[in-house]
């Protein structure tokens, strides 16, 4: 008995003992295991340092933050610092793991996957940190443990997601980086990219792509979707895709990094994606870059209603000169392309000017005889055309007779001689000249003309040469200086056509392909090669010519 009693508290000192000693190990091994090692001698996985990407639930809990403060700042000088330490600590990244074995990647499905549409959840409708789903193609917020993509994966089983901006791979729910070669495919297709090399070649370039679905494609040739009567758009893109240090300045995103603007970027995007030789599909929807035209025009062009190209062509060329040019230097690629000058000789009846002054002592009988003449140099970026009135009645064979007119016959307007008579904003008498010349001529022919009650086309058929256009021969051109040469020979690269009726009707784009001096009509999504000679038979609207080197 007195042994036993004596015994109880050696145990009890032995057990305390062996107590010490596993929380002494316990301790070394989590030492082991915050730097790193595997506290049995092995090595663990290597972690990635990844900044928790999950900017909603932040801005939420931020607000929160804000919120409580607000409230607290009112109450007295105790609670605050009750306040201050009840804080929350600092988050500190996230550490996640990086594999290569991901066991799901064969469930990937390129066959589904479309990143031209905008960047936006299917559930949350927000653009901040989306991911898509590899599996069947749809976009979700987050990756968190309550957030939209998490959820998807253990609904429906699909397990491996991409971040849109920032192109890494992860497997959910497990949460780990995927880190393998095999989908360096889908983020060239998301973010398209060119060397300067592969731009500078793109011209020589004679080889078809093929797609996933088996269809062939050239590169630059793709058709693009018409989401809701959105061809004038398509005609305008594809004849802007022609213009060669223009397409070159947008392949190469940090040409215009310094732009702030959305249009700009989409702009870019699209013109990458057209030109991309590694596509899943054979043709391209512009979805974002309508969405960033609609924001910048205040829906002056917008999804689902009819718009003049000529006029989408003007208001984009401004608007991607005035988003482009530094404050150094108010020049832009767009300029450099399109840009020519005028010289405009203005008559006007003094008799105007002096009918607006408030003072009638002013006024004499003599005030309208005289002429004032007025001169200017004026830049432009396109020139506008006008063609002779149509016939307005029948022939013997009840068939109103299409007129045709040569092009030089109305390039005469800008001769410096040829007189045009304006009404708005006020009469006179105008002369155009044209005293330089830009490195791509863009033409339109007013065929449209409205009135209180419609508006009517003129179906005027215009003849002109698809190769060596020689402006000088036609109207005067300035002298050139000393060591520079008269460069007026253009070829045409684009040519805009319009169907049917005004107001109504559709569009198709005539354009060249360099590398094999080829013919193609796009109208949408379709692209056929065609003859040239059948590009100078149909209703041009508006032209693109290049100037010969």
């Amino acid at each position: 008995m007195a042994a036993d009693d004596l015994s109880s508290p050696a145990r009890k000192r032995g057990r305390d003992e062996e107590e010490e000693e596993e929380e002494v190990v316990d301790g070394e091994a989590a030492q082991k295991r915050a730097r790193g090692e595997d506290p049995e001698g092995g090595a663990l996985l290597g972690l990635a340092n990844y900044e928790e990407d999950e900017e909603d639930e932040e801005a939420a809990a931020a607000a929160g933050r804000r919120r409580a403060n607000g409230r607290h700042e009112e109450e007295e000088e105790d609670d605050e610092v009750d306040n201050d330490v009840r804080r929350a600590p600092e988050r500190r990244p996230r550490q996640v793991e990086l594999r290569r074995d991901c066991p799901y990647l064969d469930t990937v499905n390129r066959q589904v996957l479309d990143f031209d549409f905008e960047k936006f959840c299917s559930i949350s409708l927000s653009n901040l940190n989306v991911y898509a789903c590899l599996v069947c193609g749809k976009y979700y917020q987050g990756r968190g443990l309550k957030s939209h993509a998490y959820t998807h994966s253990l609904e429906a089983g699909h397990h491996v997601f991409i971040n849109l901006q920032t192109e890494k791979a992860y497997c959910l729910p497990d949460g780990y980086e995927i880190n393998d070669p095999s989908l360096e495919d889908i983020r060239h297709v998301l973010n398209p990219r060119f060397t300067t090399e592969q731009v500078r070649n793109l011209d020589r370039n004679k080889q078809w792509s093929r797609a996933l679905d088996g269809s062939n494609y050239l590169p630059g040739m793709v058709g693009l979707n018409n989401i809701k009567e959105t061809d004038f758009v398509n005609v305008t893109i594809q004849s802007l895709m022609r213009i060669t240090p223009l397409r070159n300045f947008f392949l190469i995103p940090e040409n215009y990094r310094h732009s702030k603007s959305p249009l700009v970027h989409r702009f870019g995007e699209l013109t990458r994606k057209i030109w991309h030789a590694r596509n899943f599909k054979g043709q391209v929807s512009p979805h974002e870059f309508l969405q960033a035209v609609m924001r910048a025009s205040d829906k002056r062009f917008q999804i689902g209603v009819q718009s003049d190209p000529v006029e989408f062509m003007s208001w984009l060329l401004n608007t991607m000169h005035s988003k482009l040019k530094s404050r150094k230097r108010n020049r832009s690629i767009i300029h450099d392309c399109f840009q020519g000058e005028l010289e405009v000789v203005k008559e006007f009846h003094k008799k105007h000017i002096v009918e607006k002054k408030e003072d009638g002592d002013e006024q004499n009988g003599d005030a309208g005889s005289d002429i004032v003449t007025e001169t200017s140099r004026v830049p432009f970026l396109m020139l506008g055309l006008d063609l002779p009135p149509p016939p307005l009645f029948k022939d013997a064979m009840e068939k109103n007779i299409i007129p045709q007119v040569p092009l030089f016959n109305i390039l005469k307007k800008f001769d410096g001689e040829t007189v045009t008579e304006v009404v708005r904003p006020s009469i006179a008498r105008m002369r155009y000249r044209v005293i330089r010349l830009p490195k791509y001529l863009i033409l339109h022919m007013r065929r449209f003309t409205k009135n209180n009650f419609f508006v009517e086309k003129n179906p005027t058929l215009v003849n002109f040469p698809v190769k060596n256009l020689e402006l000088k021969d036609y109207i005067p051109l300035p002298k050139p200086k000393d060591s520079e040469k008269l460069r007026s020979k253009y070829d045409l690269i684009a040519n805009v056509v319009h169907d049917g009726k005004p107001g109504e009707g559709c569009y198709r784009v005539f354009v060249q392909r360099k590398s094999e001096e080829a013919w193609y009509e796009m109208q949408d999504l379709h692209v056929t090669e065609t003859l040239p000679q059948m590009v100078a038979l149909s209703e041009a609207y508006m032209q693109i010519y290049e100037q010969h080197e």
